[in-house]
């Protein structure tokens, strides 16, 4: 679906990032993986390379404009262009002691980081890479929210917030820059077996695949193949669209 494409994968190093970074190039997609660590981009990278595909590792803090747009830069010069984007990089409650917390208990500490990263970070990324498909005729983003985007979730006020922005920016700036031929769109995920949700399923995981239709987490290979699809010519008529691949968690 992607020969020829290059593509641009945050939060490359584990889970979902992984496996769409993985899926991109089996897709034949030449592919740059990006994550805070260099180390854990490498490892993908290597996985990639050993199933005979071409990626680069770049290191990125995606609380950092600079580092944001030397990311960008990196790829375009590994590539020589970018086709495809997707923008994953993230943090759960748990990683900012604020898991479970109540909303009214939360320090602001951990509310802005929650934002910083998970909001402001897809903002970021969308900045420099619309500023770079905009000089090539088009491209096609995606960014990872969450059912947290589309319903509360409990003791996590600032990551449903955060998440919820996302929905919001993807609309927004789809709306934006259709006109020049950038389609952008947002995977919705639920409960997905990644390090990320360890907390969760480790505290509440019964109560969760109960109210999940589908009785189970997911696996991040099932939310790589809707990025996939989306950054595709196969879906050359969806902008501004948020896909839900949560096992029918929201539909309960």
């Amino acid at each position: 679906m992607l020969d020829g494409k290059s593509a641009l994968v945050t939060g490359a190093g584990s889970g979902i990032g992984r496996a769409t970074a993985l899926a991109f190039a089996r897709e034949g997609a030449w592919v740059a993986a990006a994550d805070l660590t260099l180390e854990a981009a490498q490892r993908t990278v290597a996985a990639i390379e050993a199933k005979g595909g071409q990626a680069v590792a770049i290191a990125v803090d995606v609380t950092d404009d600079a580092a944001v747009q030397a990311m960008v830069a990196a790829a375009v010069s590994a590539f020589g262009g970018l086709d495809c984007a997707f923008n994953n990089a993230g943090i759960a409650p748990h990683q900012v002691n604020a898991g479970g917390v109540l909303m009214a208990d939360m320090p602001e500490a951990a509310w802005l980081r929650l934002l910083e990263v998970n909001l402001t970070g897809v903002w970021r990324c969308l900045r420099h890479e619309v500023a770079q498909m905009r000089q090539q005729g088009g491209g096609a983003i995606v960014n990872t929210a969450s059912v947290a985007g589309l319903v509360g979730l409990p003791g996590a006020a600032g990551y449903v917030a955060g998440k919820h922005g996302v929905v919001g920016l993807t609309k927004a700036a789809a709306v934006d820059h259709a006109k020049e031929n950038i389609r952008i769109n947002a995977v919705c995920p639920g409960y997905i077996e990644t390090p990320m949700t360890e907390e969760s399923k480790r505290r509440r995981g019964d109560a969760i695949t109960a109210r999940t239709a589908l009785g189970r987490f997911g696996v991040p290979e099932e939310i790589a193949e809707a990025v996939v699809w989306l950054c595709s010519d196969r879906a050359s008529f969806v902008t501004g669209s948020n896909w839900t691949v949560d096992g029918g968690y929201s539909a309960l």
